[in-house]
């Protein structure tokens, strides 16, 4: 059974940072894909960023150059680093651990994490 759970979340004022984290357990870690989510009130789950297990990054054009994906394979935690917070950024934030396929669709995701709130304040 893998387990993934988040942390980082909070209220924070635009302009602001924070750092997700998402520790992995049950699994080895290494050997995945892993991708941040995002869902905020009546939309759909959005891709934000992932990582492949070689490091190669991915990231949803709104997000690049904001936000950076990085893991820690001997840790088994992904971190998602978030500058210069937008409004629109306000949302849950899952991690996930990729089966197989595009790194793009939620569908392609086998374990989730339960999600943090990341509340971006105008």
């Amino acid at each position: 059974q893998v387990q993934l759970v988040e942390s980082g979340g909070g209220l924070v004022q635009a302009g602001g940072s924070l750092r997700l984290s998402c520790a992995a357990s049950g699994r080895t870690f290494s050997s995945y894909g892993v991708g941040w989510f995002r869902q905020a009130p009546g939309k759909e789950r959005e891709f934000v960023a992932a990582s492949s297990s070689l490091g190669r990054t991915y990231y949803v054009d709104s997000v690049k150059g904001r936000f950076t994906i990085s893991r820690d394979n001997a840790k088994n935690t992904v971190y998602l680093q978030m500058n210069s917070l937008k409004p629109e950024d306000t949302a849950v934030y899952y991690c996930a651990l990729q089966g197989s396929g595009s790194f793009v669709s939620p569908i392609n995701y086998a374990f989730w994490g339960q999600g943090t709130q990341v509340t971006v304040s105008s």
